[in-house]
């Protein structure tokens, strides 16, 4: 019988179609290459072949496709009727997946890795600080990610995907030298992987590794086109360590060439977040206010996230603020209160209280904006997101401290995170 490249058993007799699966398959564990064109060559070769759909069903899905996915998802689980008991509720995860059922697949994804745990792909939504954990709402995520790995790692020893999701799960919880280890062994052994690559990146940046980070990226990323999944938020990256390293003067230059929503194809999610979480952190380290940049994000956000959702959510205030939009502002406001009264946002009440927390500092009440925020910030990661995107929070409010007379207050903001470098005086923005 064939197997998958983790060893487990295929219903299928085609070896090509195998071969094309795993092409398929490794190509969104590591968000880079060609995804879809081997997965339908599996499914030419073998129609019946349902964990190439499935494959197919999580590729549409973060690539924004929802209809496309849920009735991929769906046509899998048909097809897995008279596969194996395996690739049954390999299937059935993504179905749950992609209709919308995130903490069904999360427990079913439990249930299946206790069985079958080489099932990399099956385990993969499930990982990450965009995944089921990642995005589940819950205060103590990290570590539960952590557990929902550490398990495994005997099952998996130098496999380049698990060293990758569970070097970022370390590097979450501030264990960022082990972090860095294990990423460097997965660059190793894929060196293109984008997804491994943003890891190291993160490594490097909890590290106080500026420079190392912004000379890898610099020397990585030519090498990945603009199509692949990861395009943005890598040199979203970039354009983060250059404004952290003083390196101005062709920030805006990289950001309009590769991440704007005028040329960015990477998931709206992160072309979104992204770029308002960088214009606001350019703000907060003194650089200029641009609107037209803040316009195109506005009516991107219009179009692509009409409502709150999850990440969105603690964002989606930043551009009416920016743009001086009171009634927009003031929409999505509401919208979040009232998502959260109705128990739509995972994060709860905590995207709209950073609402209000954003306006207070626009609008110069930087005492309001501390007391929002000093009580709030060990909800702030229930919102999603890494330690690096959610700095977005932390950098508002020591600059809300400086601003209102308080710097010892925000150095000893930082000095309470033992486990992370700081390489930034505090002088109206710091790590």
């Amino acid at each position: 019988m064939l197997e998958d490249r983790y060893g487990l058993p295929l219903s299928i007799t085609s070896t090509v179609a195998r071969d094309a699966y795993v092409e398929g398959v490794d190509a969104i564990l590591s968000a880079s290459g060609d995804a879809l064109g081997p997965l339908h060559k599996a499914l030419d070769l073998e129609p019946g072949f349902a964990l190439a759909l499935s494959a197919k069903a999580r590729f549409l899905q973060v690539s924004g496709d929802a209809r496309g996915a849920r009735e991929a998802g769906q046509q899998a689980m048909e097809m897995a009727a008279s596969a194996s008991d395996r690739e049954r509720s390999h299937a059935n995860i993504f179905n749950l997946l992609t209709s919308g059922r995130g903490p069904d697949a999360l427990a079913l994804t439990r249930e299946h890795v206790a069985q079958f745990p080489r099932d990399g792909f099956a385990l993969s939504p499930s990982c990450s600080v965009f995944g089921l954990i990642g995005f589940s709402g819950r205060a103590g995520r990290e570590p539960e990610q952590l557990e929902l790995l550490e398990p495994l790692l005997q099952h998996y020893g130098d496999d380049w995907w698990f060293l990758t999701v569970y070097a970022f799960a370390l590097v979450e919880l501030g264990q960022w030298q082990r972090g860095r280890e294990l990423v460097e062994r997965a660059l190793a052994a894929n060196p293109d992987s984008a997804h491994t690559a943003h890891v190291l990146a993160h490594a490097l940046y909890e590290g106080g590794e500026d420079r190392a980070c912004a000379d890898y990226l610099a020397k990585w990323l030519p090498g990945y086109g603009d199509d692949g999944k990861m395009a943005c938020h890598i040199w979203w990256h970039l354009c983060l360590v250059k404004l952290m390293l003083g390196e101005r003067d062709d920030l805006w230059d990289v950001y309009d060439a590769h991440c704007t929503p005028a040329v960015s194809s990477s998931p709206a999610i992160n072309v979104f977040t992204d770029g308002v979480a960088l214009m606001w952190r350019a703000e907060l380290a003194g650089m200029p206010r641009d609107e037209s940049r803040w316009q195109a994000l506005a009516e991107f956000r219009e179009k692509m996230f009409p409502k709150p959702m999850v990440f969105v959510d603690s964002h989606g205030a930043l551009p009416p603020l920016a743009l001086g939009d009171d009634a927009g502002f003031s929409e999505w406001l509401e919208q979040l209160r009232e998502a959260a009264a109705n128990n739509k946002l995972p994060a709860g009440t905590v995207p709209s209280e950073l609402a209000e927390a954003f306006a207070a500092f626009e609008r110069g009440n930087h005492g309001e904006v501390i007391r929002v925020l000093e009580p709030l910030m060990a909800e702030v990661v229930r919102i999603g997101g890494s330690r690096a995107q959610r700095d977005l929070v932390q950098n508002t409010l020591l600059s809300a401290y400086i601003k209102d007379g308080r710097p010892e207050a925000a150095r000893a903001l930082i000095k309470a995170q033992e486990d992370r470098v700081q390489t930034v005086p505090v002088d109206g923005y710091a790590h």
